[in-house]
């Protein structure tokens, strides 16, 4: 989820100040694409036999420019070189570009380095079961709220108890859940340790001259070495990739890597208890502990969440009311409907059944023509967290035996839920997951812009606007594939979450025959644009910093190229109980607390904008989604009724968090939102 990086240097290696300097400077800023909400390096100085922390809430680009950085690294790097700016003594610099999961960047402690228990770490990824491990692990004392505090308090327990460093490591990766990606520096050792669940670590290795560079892509390693010039002093430096479920140990004194693989835990070591000297002193610049009251993380309080409940609407019996189509179940408020007259919808008479005999052998064809044994992987796959994509990758992995890179674009609405289920399935399968970071804080306010300018004038067919920002996963796509080489992209999209009143509440009538769900004519998106342009031009709110935003995210969505792209649910199967038990029973995917459907779930904004559509015109995207399977013949239309009533009930929980991250005022918005007359 994060960027990590480091520079690791014997005494021999003789290195120029300035050649460090611009190696760690383009590490942090091509590392930033990985995280943008805080940052922090730490450096093991062998000389003086400290390490020095240095960590704030700050992107990377600006953390490096900022006096307080600049003089605690030079301070750091003070005993490594001498009055001729060559390195004299051997150092361990890692680094760390966070994406904030566990744990608020406001808390310093939670930001990365990770200092405890004599121990420096710096971790990608996210452990799932964290919460039930502090249970087991009690004794151990939890003081921050990020999840690596846990991995790193467990393997200094099992080197107390006398395991090696190897042996500590493969015991603390045998009991989490999750993704973890790690370099750790330890305050009493020469040992560096680096290791990875999911292989999202490579590494650049120079013997001759005593050098080891990390990062958590090759493609910012292979940048870095070309953009600060250390490929044409040095020599083309081979990039290694740390192969998922493998460690590795680089002495800082006799630097040699020693290769370990985690999954070799020996029982004996489980239950020994020796102890050893506390060296806690040799850790310097790190932010003294604050205790935490854990009681009170995540806690909503009662009397706020109810009253904020008891405001929003369900008018489930008048919606009941709407004259519906007899075959499926849109109601007479979808725009474009009409009924003939046995009652049954033009959406109904228009669609095409998907037919995918024999086509899931087909496409095992298909990607087998892409297998090549001599690369990395086989396919990108972009993986949002949700229920689709989440047994897309399951099933690209296990059945179609496929080796697949994926890939997930944050925009500041992926939710903590999302991650974690991305976290369990990367973990589970060893699979490596490149995160491309907006800058959140942006996104989130052209998000909060817009939804301010739809309050201010409602309009039905605008809010599709509080999505733009998620549309930059099929450019950064096209980045990525360039980065990689990998050409094979293999989408989870349904065609079941074909939602035709999105466009038909903008004046834009439906178009039956489309290949896939975003599919638009060109004259489509010509009257898409009219309208948008005549509603801003109505609403001068809507005309903020977001428009080059909104406009990238159109040009992304409708225009940018698609090559060697495929969608997995146009060849095989969607059968939604036998996914949901797969995810559930082999993964431990997690639900979100406030609604029974597994669909929606890790995305922010989707609760919101069905409140609106549910409250206004009586139906939302769920009853477009069963509709269709009523017309697959995968469900009644009495099973889509009962599922539709209750799926459609509010998501309060999901509501709040999402007008709390935009910072829009939550009774403001739903006031306005339960004044708009009903179309019904």
């Amino acid at each position: 989820m994060c960027g990590i990086f480091g520079v690791i240097a014997t005494q021999k290696s003789s290195l120029a100040k300035n050649e460090v300097d611009k190696l760690v400077n383009k590490l942090f800023l091509l590392s930033e694409s990985r995280g943008k909400e805080s940052s922090g390096f730490a450096l093991k100085n062998l000389a003086e036999n400290k390490i020095f922390v240095h960590k704030k809430p700050l992107a990377a680009s600006k953390l490096i420019t900022t006096n307080d950085f600049i003089g605690d690294y030079k301070t750091a790097f003070s005993k490594i070189y001498n009055s001729n700016g060559i390195s004299q003594n051997a150092f361990a610099l890692m680094a760390h570009a966070r994406l904030v999961t566990n744990g608020t960047q406001d808390n310093n402690n939670n930001n990365q380095p990770c200092i405890k228990d004599d121990i420096v770490c710096i971790h990608n990824g996210i452990i799932t079961n964290v919460d039930s491990l502090w249970q087991k692990y009690k004794h151990l004392d939890r003081k921050y709220e990020v999840d690596t505090e846990l991995l790193i308090s467990i393997i200094r327990e099992k080197i107390k108890q006398g395991c090696s460093v190897e042996q500590a490591t493969q015991f603390a990766y045998s009991e989490i859940k999750g993704t973890a990606s790690i370099i750790c520096q330890f305050a009493d050792l020469n040992d560096i340790l680096i290791a990875t669940n999911n292989g999202s670590l490579y590494y650049a290795y120079n013997e001759a001259i005593g050098v080891c560079i990390l990062a958590s892509e090759s493609y910012i390693l292979k940048e870095a070495l070309q953009q600060s010039g250390w490929d044409t002093k040095f020599g083309l430096f081979d990039i290694t990739w740390l192969k998922s479920g493998h460690g590795t140990l680089l002495n800082l004194k006799e630097f040699g890597l020693k290769h370990f693989r985690l999954k070799e835990v020996d029982d004996e070591y489980k239950d020994l208890g020796c102890e050893i000297e506390n060296v806690k002193d040799n850790i310097l610049n790190c932010t003294p502990d604050i205790e935490v009251d854990f009681s009170k993380i995540g806690v909503i309080n009662s009397d706020s969440y109810l009253q904020k409940e008891k405001k929003l609407i369900y008018d489930i019996d008048k919606t009941k009311a709407l004259k519906r189509c007899k075959k499926c179940i849109l109601p007479e408020t979808f725009p474009f409907i009409h009924f003939d007259e046995l009652g049954e919808c033009n959406f109904c008479k228009s669609y095409r059944p998907k037919d995918i005999k024999g086509k899931t052998a087909e496409f095992q064809g298909i990607v087998d023509n892409y297998k090549n044994p001599k690369r990395q992987y086989d396919c990108i796959v972009p993986f949002s967290g949700g229920r689709d994509s989440s047994y897309g990758l399951h099933y690209i992995v296990k059945d179609l035996g496929l080796r697949p890179l994926t890939f997930t674009y944050d925009w500041g609405m992926v939710t903590d839920l999302a991650r974690r289920n991305i976290a369990r399935l990367c973990g589970e399968l060893g699979v490596e997951n490149i995160i491309i970071s907006a800058d959140i804080y942006q996104k989130r306010e052209n998000i909060r812009k817009n939804v301010e300018a739809w309050l201010h004038k409602p309009n039905m067919g605008i809010i599709p606007l509080f999505m733009a920002g998620d549309k930059y996963f099929f450019r950064y796509l096209n980045v990525l594939k360039k980065q990689t080489g990998i050409d094979l992209n293999i989408w989870m999209t349904n065609h079941l979450e074909e939602t035709n009143f999105k466009i038909g509440f903008a004046n834009v009538a439906p178009h039956h025959d489309k290949k896939v769900i975003y599919e638009l004519t060109n004259w489509q998106k010509a009257k898409l644009s009219f309208y948008y342009a005549n509603v801003f031009l109505a609403n001068p709110k809507y005309l903020n910093s977001s428009i080059e935003d909104t406009l990238g995210a159109f040009w992304s969505y409708y225009i940018e190229k698609r090559n060697d792209y495929f969608h997995l649910f146009n060849y095989i199967p969607w059968d939604e109980t036998q996914i949901n038990e797969t995810l559930i029973n082999q993964y431990g995917w997690e639900l979100s607390p406030d609604t029974s459907s597994t669909w929606r779930i890790g995305d922010g904004t989707a609760a919101f904008y069905n409140y609106i559509y549910f409250t206004v015109c009586g139906f939302s995207e769920i009853d477009t989604f069963r509709s269709n399977q009523i017309r697959e013949g995968m469900i009644s239309r009495e099973e889509a009724l009962a599922l539709s009533e209750i799926e459609n009930r509010p998501r309060i929980l999901s509501i709040m968090q999402y007008l709390d991250l935009i910072n829009i005022d939550f009774d403001k918005a739903i006031n306005i939102i339960n004044s708009i007359p009903r179309r019904y």
